[in-house]
């Protein structure tokens, strides 16, 4: 589907990292990177959260919906911020879309779905034609059209996000794009492929039992009572 990229400034090792950050208010030796790295994974078992919030995330989220990245922006935890492609000057004569997979196997629903996209897209270069600005037409633009962001955020924010968005019954896109982001940090350094192997996962594993009105029954088996 989309395509994550995990930048540069992303901290590497954020397990030493945390252990260094705490390091300083413990007295201890921050220039060991063992110790630091035994000082940070000793806060993260030990339940220290606060220490996540130096571990710096920053990545390119490109090719996902604006459905979804609309859903991205509600984890507003330990301030993070982003920008976002612009509809003002971008034209999205020929704006790619996301097409849910129940209609994508379902020719007759493909065909609709992407004649009605095609459509708004014709509607919207008539537009332009009679001189309306694209900052005005872009309010035709639907949910499903690809948009890219630049996103910074920290190691607490995403963690809790996957609570939330790992879930069964989080959208399903939400949960695609989560994935990707899994294996994108996964594969920026070993201690990102640990920490996302064993502290990213759904609230009923975390918790230990369903939180949900309504429980999918396929993690732990209901809302304990």
């Amino acid at each position: 589907m989309g395509n994550i990229i995990i930048l540069p400034e992303t901290t590497k090792n954020p397990i030493t990292l945390m252990g260094q950050r705490a390091g300083v208010c413990w007295n201890g030796n921050i220039e060991d990177k063992e110790k630091n790295y035994n000082r940070g994974m000793d806060c993260i078992v030990s339940g220290h959260g606060r220490v996540m919030e130096f571990v710096n995330v920053e990545m390119v989220i490109d090719g996902y919906s604006a459905r979804v990245i609309r859903e991205w922006y509600t984890h507003i935890g330990g301030a993070p911020t982003r920008l976002q492609s612009s509809t003002r000057y971008i034209n999205y004569k020929n704006f790619s879309y996301i097409t849910p997979k129940n209609i994508e196997d379902n020719q007759q629903a493909k065909k609709i779905y992407d004649d009605l996209m095609h459509q708004v897209g014709q509607h919207m270069e008539q537009l332009e034609e009679l001189g309306i600005p694209r900052e005005d037409i872009a309010l035709g633009l639907p949910l499903g059209m690809t948009t890219k962001i630049v996103d910074k955020r920290n190691l607490r924010s995403l963690i809790d996000m996957s609570h939330q968005r790992k879930c069964n019954r989080a959208y399903w896109e939400y949960r695609e794009l989560f994935s990707d982001l899994e294996t994108a940090l996964s594969e920026y350094s070993p201690e990102w492929k640990w920490i996302v192997e064993n502290h990213f996962m759904p609230k009923c594993e975390f918790f230990g039992k369903c939180t949900e009105k309504n429980p999918c029954f396929k993690g732990k088996q209901g809302k304990n009572k």
